[in-house]
């Protein structure tokens, strides 16, 4: 019974922590103190610990030995660095998946496209993430590449960590990403891989370039 709470107080200060870096009420490089974070949400430091691991885990938070942890509060050469390996793995997934794809993923990554063009206009941040990392993780999948896929995985969670922390993202009118999915979806469908891949490269350094002016 106590194990069972414990977890439930994990999951609860997770998403409550995840929810305020969501609605920027930290700054990044901010100081995180595990003492005055417990009290605040009133459980005990040990789910705070758990979950700020969790944090961690996802590039939200770096915890710092003998200093504790802080809000992620990354560089402009490490979002560069990022983005340039998020390139070539993107590339690589699109290129395999071009002769693979099947007409199921397809359609999924069209429902997508559809969520994300109804989600813009919400202003969740949360949510307009998550499905635009769906899109992307359809297309690793389709590659056929376990390995390459779980590397994607990864490195989407990195870089989708910088809109998060700098995003002034839904200050633009338009969603600047709706037009380039749907190109590259096109472009699927023609089984046209140079142009896929194209896109793809095209669609991730702009991404990179948002990132980089928000920072």
């Amino acid at each position: 019974m106590r194990r069972y709470q414990v977890l439930s107080s994990v999951d609860y200060v997770y998403k409550e922590l995840r929810r305020m870096i969501m609605n920027k009420e930290f700054k990044p490089g901010q100081r995180l103190p595990e003492l005055s974070l417990a009290e605040q949400l009133n459980v005990s430091r040990t789910p705070v610990r758990e979950a700020l691991r969790r944090l961690a885990s996802e590039g939200l938070v770096v915890i710092i030995p003998n200093e504790g942890a802080r809000l992620a509060n990354p560089s402009r050469k490490e979002i560069e660095d990022t983005f340039e390996i998020r390139a070539y793995l993107e590339c690589l997934a699109i290129e395999k998946a071009v002769p693979n794809i099947r007409p199921l993923q397809i359609c999924m990554l069209e429902e997508e496209i559809e969520k994300e063009e109804n989600i813009f206009p919400e202003k969740d941040l949360e949510k307009y993430l998550e499905v635009n990392n769906a899109f992307h993780k359809i297309i690793a999948e389709a590659s056929g590449n376990i390995v390459l896929y779980e590397l994607i995985d990864n490195i989407l969670s990195r870089s989708f960590v910088y809109l998060v922390l700098f995003g002034s993202f839904f200050d633009l009118e338009d969603n600047p990403s709706l037009d380039e999915h749907r190109e590259i979806v096109k472009a699927l469908k023609e089984r046209d891989a140079k142009k896929a891949v194209e896109l793809v490269r095209s669609h991730v350094l702009s991404s990179c370039r948002f990132a980089q002016d928000l920072n």
